[in-house]
């Protein structure tokens, strides 16, 4: 594929985790990041410690936001839209594979903001990760409250309203289903890589970090999903 002809591409985002095969701590630039390098669409990087340093080209002030040329595409849903039109035919997007997306943005994401935002155990950890560039006295109140707000979310979202028992008892009967459809062998719709592989590689392989232990151990105990997360990760880490 000739990609020369592509408009230069930015991705805007949150600072690199230095982590090996997390390129951000944010599951939905990780989605872009691997959609990309999929594809060998070449790029570069916009990093900013506080996603509203990229309100410029966001007016909501999330990331990722994807800079093609001149134009800013926020929300990676439609990025994954975008690139599927800079690179035909790489990336299945089926009704089944965005109904997977949207499981994956939706479901799995608020059990990952809750181990990181909610979980007593994992919030020193991501305390120091998200907010280690802040001034000691701002550190010192800030963080405590923008938590506060997270666990009202999750609240919200009937994530957290039961409390932490029945909100890990749901996350491992969720582990549990994927567990049981993800394939053998392949991907995860057995039609080559698809959004739904990118967007549930993304929230997983973001819990299977330093920042929550205990939530990336459940995942890494059913064989099957950990073995499809492994050939996912190796067929995306690199530009192809």
């Amino acid at each position: 594929m000739n990609t020369n002809a592509s408009p230069p591409l930015t991705l805007l985002e949150l600072a690199d985790t230095g982590l090996p095969g997390v390129e951000s701590y944010s599951p939905f630039c990780l989605k872009v990041h691997r959609a990309l390098k999929f594809v060998g669409l070449p790029y570069a990087r916009g990093c900013a410690d506080n996603p509203a340093s990229h309100r410029k080209h966001n007016p909501t002030g999330q990331v990722p936001v994807l800079l093609v040329g001149a134009e800013a595409v926020p929300d990676s849903t439609a990025i994954l839209a975008r690139i599927q039109q800079l690179a035909p035919g790489r990336i299945d997007a089926s009704p089944e594979a965005l109904l997977w997306e949207e499981l994956a943005d939706t479901s799995l994401n608020g059990f990952l903001v809750a181990s990181r935002w909610a979980d007593d155990r994992n919030w020193p950890r991501t305390r120091a990760a998200f907010f280690h560039f802040m001034p000691a006295p701002v550190r010192a109140v800030v963080p405590t409250l923008i938590r506060r707000k997270q666990v009202e979310k999750l609240v919200a979202r009937d994530v957290w309203r039961a409390g932490p028992e029945a909100c890990w008892r749901r996350f491992g009967l969720l582990l549990d289903q994927l567990d049981a459809r993800a394939p053998e062998q392949g991907f995860w719709l057995q039609c080559g890589l698809s959004v739904a592989d990118l967007a549930l590689f993304a929230q997983l392989q973001s819990l299977r970090t330093p920042l929550t232990p205990w939530q990336g151990a459940e995942v890494d105990r059913r064989p099957r999903l950990s073995a499809w997360l492994g050939r996912v990760d190796a067929a995306t880490r690199t530009a192809s």
